[in-house]
């Protein structure tokens, strides 16, 4: 669990925020006590820099760093290319931060290795239970698989 930030949710969350604890691991790999806990609360912040909330369907900021969720591609909102982007991409963002603040997860390196993307945002899977919570926008019809490219929603 090397560079993983794991969030404990306090308490059943609602889909407007949550609070959540933000702990993360110490420096020692084979550790796994935490070396520090944060409040937290994953509000929507659509432009700028955030401390933790959600941009947009694929990309959070964390603890003021942003995060790209790396196994996925959602509909963009800034700006939306159609009607059904646009419509599309609100709801994954929605989701998205309904999903962050439902209950624990672990953030994880990007399958492929590569730890930014050419905006500078950290590439990263979002993973609760052993299932990734991109998986989960893709299994609603509000993302896509990340195939390597970004696809044309309209």
């Amino acid at each position: 669990m090397n560079n993983a930030i794991i969030l404990a949710a306090a308490g059943l969350l609602g889909a407007v925020g949550g609070v959540a604890s933000v702990m993360v691991p110490s420096a020692s790999p084979s550790s796994s006590v935490a070396r520090s806990a944060t409040s937290a609360t994953f509000s929507l912040c659509h432009t700028g820099g955030g401390v933790n909330c959600v941009v947009d369907g694929d990309t959070i900021w964390l603890n003021a760093t942003k995060i790209r969720v790396a196994d996925i591609d959602a509909p963009e909102t800034h700006p939306p290319r159609c009607t059904v982007e646009a419509n599309l991409g609100t709801r994954a963002t929605q989701r998205l931060q309904e999903l962050v603040n439902a209950g624990p997860f672990v953030v994880q390196r990007a399958p492929d290795g590569r730890d930014e993307d050419r905006y500078g945002r950290k590439l990263r899977v979002l993973v609760r239970d052993g299932q990734s919570l991109g998986a989960v926008l893709v299994n609603e019809g509000l993302a896509r698989t990340w195939t390597g490219r970004r696809e044309p929603w309209c």
